[in-house]
């Protein structure tokens, strides 16, 4: 085998993406994930996810003060609006935030990959009419007019599929965001007052009823991509680490109390749910990012 990869470089006929023993790859032409993420851009700007709507309807259903549930009631009207009438969920349709899970064994052809990724954005928010908030540099502020580029965040999975995780952030509640770097004595209860603390001075700016997303360890930029693919799971959903699943349950039921309320209009449903994810982290840290996003909590997945 050796022999034969010195013989083939040294012809320079060798070919990286060539089959190689024991391996078979798949071919995916990169305008398949341009179709895929332009189709996405539409739909999730037009129709909540089926986990919102599900947490949504139950908020509706345990809403204990009147004026929160004339509130939830109102907003769940604007979504079957929008829906109906193929009308954007919100004005603010997001900045596109993109999880690429790319499979070792797929080989992509025509293009390249981030281009195609750009260019479904930029199809689905004109073809879609769709608000571009995207500006080319964040001092001098030129819009971009087509809401690219998207933010992208990659990783290398096992198999042979590639998926697509899209979730347009708004920055009414992206602004309301935050990073601590606790210290390891701070503990469980330092991670739980940070989260509370983040929501607190949030209040009606994230435009509650809101998902909290909670990245807890790795360093500084690992924690706050946690929070923000910790929106993108299922509302309802839980960890399946049972001290994480816990501290979901608990912080949830503890920003509920903070009656804050739909609307920030007073009640007991000011977050739909406390998604969070975990990684091991450097003995002398312990990071924590709270990724706040509104009622919408855009997010959808495809499977090429």
């Amino acid at each position: 085998m050796r022999k034969e990869f010195q013989k083939n470089y040294k012809q320079g006929c060798f070919d990286p993406c060539q089959q190689t023993e024991g391996i078979q790859l798949r071919d995916i032409q990169v305008k398949e994930i341009t179709e895929a993420v332009r189709d996405m851009c539409i739909q999730i700007n037009h129709s909540l996810s089926q986990d919102m709507c599900r947490v949504f309807q139950k908020a509706v259903n345990e809403e204990k003060s009147e004026l929160g549930k004339q509130v939830l009631s109102q907003l769940q009207e604007n979504l079957e609006i929008a829906e109906t009438d193929r009308i954007p969920i919100c004005q603010d349709t997001g900045m596109a935030v993109i999880f690429a899970e790319v499979g070792q064994e797929v080989h992509l052809t025509g293009g390249s990959l981030e281009e195609a990724i750009h260019e479904g954005v930029r199809r689905g928010y004109q073809e879609g009419y769709l608000r571009k908030s995207v500006v080319k540099d964040p001092i001098y502020r030129e819009n971009t007019k087509d809401n690219t580029p998207a933010v992208i965040h990659y990783s290398i999975t096992d198999g042979d599929k590639v998926k697509i995780t899209l979730a347009p952030k708004g920055f009414g509640s992206e602004n309301m965001s935050k990073i601590f770097m606790l210290k390891p004595a701070d503990g469980i209860e330092g991670v739980k007052k940070a989260i509370l603390s983040a929501v607190e001075e949030a209040g009606p700016n994230a435009c509650p009823p809101m998902v909290v997303g909670v990245g807890i360890g790795g360093t500084f930029e690992k924690c706050a991509i946690m929070a923000k693919q910790a929106l993108t799971r299922p509302a309802d959903q839980r960890s399946s680490i049972p001290y994480v699943k816990e501290l979901e349950e608990e912080m949830l039921s503890k920003i509920n109390q903070l009656g804050i309320g739909p609307g920030g209009l007073g009640g007991t449903t000011t977050a739909f749910a406390v998604n969070i994810n975990t990684y091991p982290t450097h003995i002398a840290g312990l990071p924590v990012a709270v990724n706040i996003c509104c009622h919408v909590n855009r997010h959808i997945s495809r499977i090429l």
